[in-house]
This record gives structure tokens, sequence and C-alpha cells, in this order.
């Protein structure tokens, strides 16, 4: 009886691994904030976050513009296996708007 038992839980094991393995596989989401430049328009913010969406391992971008003559910064949430701040970067300065990583601000 404790053969046939630990012979099906082995049995059952092997049917779900190949379940568990594309969940051991997430790709690893992280996310970065840019000062993009140059972006001092009220249509500059909406482009930036249209060129940001269509870099491929971009899930997520919120752009924020605090008036219509500032600067744009993107919070920009990606799959480190498909891009880099580098590309991301390299993406919104093809169009026009040159950019870098946001350095954090005290208070």
């Amino acid at each position: 009886m404790a053969r046939r038992l630990l012979a099906t839980a082995f049995a059952l094991g092997l049917l779900a691994a190949p379940l568990a393995a594309p969940l051991a596989a997430q790709p690893a989401a992280t996310t970065v904030v840019l000062d993009v430049h140059h972006a001092g328009c009220v249509l500059c913010g909406p482009i930036v976050k249209r060129t940001l969406a269509h870099v491929k391992g971009v899930s997520a971008v919120q752009v924020s513009q605090p008036n219509g003559d500032a600067d744009v910064t993107a919070r920009v949430t990606y799959d480190t296996a498909e891009t880099s701040p580098a590309m991301l970067i390299k993406a919104v300065t093809d169009r026009g708007y040159p950019a870098d990583v946001a350095t954090p601000r005290n208070g």
C-alpha cells in the first residue's frame, strides 16, 4: 500500500513538473524613472508615453508633467530579460527627447 501511494505521488510530481517550470521562469520586472528633456509641450508627454510603451518588454508606463511647459518624468516597468534603461533612453532620444535615469530627490 505504501509503495503504491509513493508511486502515485511520484507520478503526479512528474506530471506537475512541466506546469511548475513556467512559473519558475517568470521574467524579472523592474521599474526605472526617467527624466525626459526637451519635452516641454502639451503633446510631448503622450508622445513619450507611446514611444516607451512600444519598446519590447515594457509592461507599464506612467508619465507625469507638472504643467505643459515642464519636462516629463516617466516611470517605466519592464522585463529585464527584454530591455534595459539604456534601450528605453535610446527609444525616446531617437524621437527627439533626450533622457537619463532620474536621480533621487530629497524632500
